[in-house]
């Protein structure tokens, strides 16, 4: 089949839809389809261009800010996104008759597009939905229930009819939309996220070397620092934890919330936490591999539930996972039962504090989290599953050549 993947962001953007949308073209591609993707990008310089990844055909299509922007402009720039991508990259979908669509939340505005693309197609689609929003947002205090509001749920809405079938990262997930009295109206399953089993061309930077860091336990948050992770746990467990010489927090990422967090680290005098920019993929997974425990924050107030994509990575390269979540969230279960981290709600600082000091102070620890961590990967997390799992639903396809 040929199968178009339709997402926000594409390699070499280090945000984690990326990265997840990169292993499941790669596998596809595997598996003997012709995976074609196609993603906005606000760098690009034409209206328009086409290009080839690992053999994969991309379409880039020049859009409005979006993940540079303020709250207000990337709203803006996103809302357009199926009406820019129409038009801009009618000619290609034309050229290109598609099998099945797969397209992947956030953004909730590929509705409009989605539906005029199965038209065009006659072929059915599969939404990866990865972001309750505009719910989350809400619950975040970032959002209120006024004209935007009922814009968003509008939206949120035609992007979940046009999916055949809908794919919830969670448990948790599947129970939202019974609560909300929605699970009547999609066809919904639970589909994990995932990672590639085997990266290639890993490469050592040096990274500990080059940042100082010798010496020291680094404790490492990488991807999108948004109002969604609450970056203020973050920085209160560094605070915590700042008479502890050897423990050092090394974020790197980009997001809304980079400018307030290094004014709030100088201005309370921590040296023992350092935000870094974003970085191209492969350079990311390199520094990554070099640092000791993976960081995760989730804002308390989030009703609906996630798996931050950046455990991917930590699990990958065998890091103990120490993670401080919302209520309700999965998460807590499945890492507690395979052991491969160690677990706190947001809010409860003391402990949070407590298990770092747990993993700074225990190698022996670090290492058992770990490789249990990289198991749990293989055994629930793997980019093989999911794409089985998606065909499974489509295998009488025919092919349009």
């Amino acid at each position: 089949m040929r199968i178009l993947l339709l997402v926000v962001y594409y390699l070499p953007s280090t945000m984690s839809s990326a990265k997840l949308i990169h292993d499941l073209a790669i596998e596809l591609q595997r598996m003997g389809h012709e995976p074609v993707v196609v993603a906005p990008d606000e760098n690009l310089k034409v209206s328009e261009e086409v290009e080839f990844q690992n053999g994969i055909k991309v379409l880039r299509v020049r859009s409005g800010r979006i993940k540079t922007a303020s709250r207000l402009m990337r709203g803006l720039n996103e809302s357009r996104l199926s009406e820019v991508i129409w038009k801009r990259g009618r000619r290609f979908f034309k050229e290109n008759p598609c099998d099945l669509i797969i397209y992947y939340s956030p953004t909730i505005f590929f509705g409009t597009l989605v539906k005029r693309l199965k038209k065009l197609f006659r072929c059915p689609s599969y939404l990866i939905l990865r972001d309750i929003f505009p719910q989350w947002a809400v619950d975040s205090g970032i959002l209120q229930q006024g004209i935007a509001y009922r814009y968003l749920k509008l939206k949120e809405r035609q992007n979940y009819e046009a999916a055949d079938i809908i794919g919830v990262q969670s448990p948790a997930n599947l129970s939202y939309f019974k609560r909300n009295g929605l699970h009547g109206s999609y066809r919904l399953e639970v589909l994990y996220n995932w990672a590639a089993l085997n990266e290639e061309n890993t490469r050592t930077g040096h990274y500990r070397e080059r940042l100082g860091l010798q010496g020291k336990i680094v404790f490492f948050y990488g991807g999108n620092m948004g109002v969604a992770q609450d970056m203020d746990n973050i920085l209160r467990l560094a605070e915590n934890m700042r008479h502890e010489k050897s423990a050092y927090f090394l974020l790197v990422g980009d997001g809304s919330e980079v400018p307030r967090l290094k004014t709030a680290i100088a201005s309370k005098g921590l040296s023992n936490i350092s935000v870094n920019n974003g970085m191209e993929q492969q350079e990311y997974l390199s520094m990554l591999s070099e640092f000791d425990v993976g960081l995760i924050s989730l804002d308390r107030g989030l009703k609906t539930q996630n798996f931050p994509g950046k455990m991917l990575g930590y699990m990958y390269h065998s890091m103990p996972i120490l993670a401080s979540i919302n209520p309700g969230n999965d998460l807590r279960y499945i890492l507690q039962d395979r052991k491969a981290g160690l677990v706190c709600m947001n809010g409860e600082d003391n402990e949070f504090a407590e298990n770092a000091g747990k993993l700074l102070n225990n190698a022996r620890l670090r290492l058992q989290l770990g490789k249990n961590a990289r198991s749990l990967l293989e055994s629930m997390f793997s980019v093989t599953g999911a794409a089985v799992q998606i065909l499974g639903h489509f295998e009488n396809l025919n092919k349009n050549g």
